[in-house]
């Protein structure tokens, strides 16, 4: 489905379901569609409904670095909600979705009944715990270390199967179980007229969402209201992750909300379908 806020096309997909509303927001990069084996394995207990963030999926780009603020991005997920007449949710949000689903709950309170944050991007840069690091050095740390790496991403390629290929054999992606980065390629690319795919959500957009992440509009502002969240929070993290374990700590405190830890890097969702459905059964049940 697609609505219309804003000046801009947001995108979602509606698995269906009789269950209750589960809202899952993806990372900075993706799109909603990366979930789908696991809202599929979900349909009997909920509704899952993902959104594409702006500049990702099928969903809009803005002009500037501004439309990228993180309270716009909750704006837009409220929107969707709105059209499908959907006013309470449990949520699902990871890295920038996690930060994202934080400032929906400020938004509008009481739409969000069960939180779980997996590695949300909900900090406040400069003064979360845990050795210090040279600026530029280290995810998290003004942006500037993952905004590289992104505007060296590779856009444009010759078909999908070269892109699963080539991201089944290399870090981070994997370590993705074979379905979800098989639906991450199938959603996570748009088909051009010569033939070939390119990633829709351009890298120099995730390499601005990563700077925009950095300062007030990004992650400080999830971060300052986790101490209000109406939702019921739980916080969930990876063993090997980029970031600091310190910080979801953190999250976790400043949220009075348990702590999970589970082994894996930071898409340590997307490595275990398994364990994926039942950490949502677990905490979102």
């Amino acid at each position: 489905m697609v609505i219309e806020r804003d000046g801009l096309r947001v995108a979602a997909l509606d698995w269906g379901g009789a269950g209750e509303p589960l809202l899952v927001l993806h990372p900075n990069g993706f799109c909603a569609g990366l979930f789908d084996p696991v809202a599929q394995r979900l349909r009997d207990s909920f509704r899952p409904i993902g959104i594409d963030l702006r500049g990702h999926g099928d969903s809009d780009a803005p002009a500037s670095p501004e439309g990228y603020a993180f309270e716009l991005m909750a704006a837009d997920v409220l929107a969707v909600l709105d059209d499908l007449g959907i006013d309470r949710v449990v949520a699902l949000g990871q890295s920038l979705g996690g930060g994202v689903a934080s400032l929906v709950d400020k938004l509008r309170p009481g739409a969000i009944r069960k939180l779980l944050l997996c590695e949300a991007v909900a900090f406040a840069i400069g003064e979360m715990p845990g050795p210090p690091r040279p600026p530029g050095s280290g995810p998290g740390d003004g942006g500037n270390y993952m905004s590289t790496i992104a505007r060296k991403r590779r856009a444009v390629w010759r078909d999908r199967a070269t892109v699963l290929e080539s991201y089944a054999s290399r870090p981070p992606l994997d370590a993705l179980a074979p379905e979800t980065l098989a639906a991450y390629v199938r959603w996570g690319f748009h088909d051009r007229p010569d033939g070939q795919i390119e990633l829709a959500c351009a890298p120099e957009v995730e390499a601005t969402i990563f700077e925009v992440s950095s300062a007030a509009l990004g992650a400080a502002g999830a971060w300052n209201h986790l101490p209000d969240v109406r939702a019921r929070v739980t916080v969930a993290r990876g063993t090997a992750g980029d970031l600091p374990g310190e910080w979801f700590a953190a999250q976790a405190d400043r949220a009075d909300a348990p702590l999970v830890t589970l082994t894996g890097g930071h898409f340590f969702l997307q490595e275990d379908t398994d364990r994926a459905e039942q950490l949502v059964r677990d905490h979102l049940g």
